[in-house]
């Protein structure tokens, strides 16, 4: 007799809660800086060892963490973002770990929080350069390209978020949820 839980073993653990926020722990920064490296160094070979550079002196880290019990468990998307000048205001390193991507919704999600937190703090203006792959994906998200250019090898898009679509917050963190899928009842 087969039962629900029999091939419980072979599904992959998925959470169904992620908190979206600042930064603020040792953890967390140790986990948004290695998440970084796996995507950056590892995965997309765009730098050798690790992606770090002089922003990172002054960008505020944003993560996304899956949760255990509500509790943030492990570092799955990361984000960073810096006032360039007065108003202009950048984001970059935008990576999501590959088991999470398929959610679709939590890029989105790092990008809102890091263009409202930015609005908050006085941006007038939010730009990024976004790979080539990534731009249909910001489109949607209500960003215009600005034109093209190549950084370390790779085609980007400057692009500029449209902020009137980003109200400005001062929240520290947001959660996102998974939807669940329904549990068919028998009659």
């Amino acid at each position: 007799m087969s039962t629900f839980l029999d091939d419980v073993a072979d599904r992959p653990f998925i959470p169904t809660e992620y908190v979206v926020r600042l930064a603020r722990t040792p953890w967390e920064r140790a986990g948004y800086h290695a998440l970084r490296r796996d995507v950056f160094c590892t995965e997309q070979k765009v730098f050798i060892n690790d992606d770090r550079d002089a922003i990172d002196q002054v960008a505020i880290p944003i993560i996304a963490a899956c949760c255990m019990a509500g509790i943030p468990d492990r570092i799955v998307g990361a984000v960073r973002i810096h006032q360039a000048e007065p108003g202009l205001w950048r984001g970059s390193r935008l990576a999501v770990h590959a088991e999470h991507r398929k959610l679709g919704r939590i890029g989105a999600e790092l990008i809102r929080m890091a263009v409202s937190t930015a609005h908050g703090l006085g941006a007038t203006r939010f730009l990024a350069q976004v790979q080539e792959q990534n731009v249909l994906f910001f489109r949607r998200l209500h960003w215009k390209s600005l034109g093209s250019v190549i950084l370390h090898g790779l085609l980007h898009h400057d692009m500029q978020a449209d902020l009137s679509r980003y109200p400005a917050h001062g929240q520290d963190q947001t959660w996102l949820l998974r939807p669940q899928p329904r549990i068919r009842q028998v009659a």
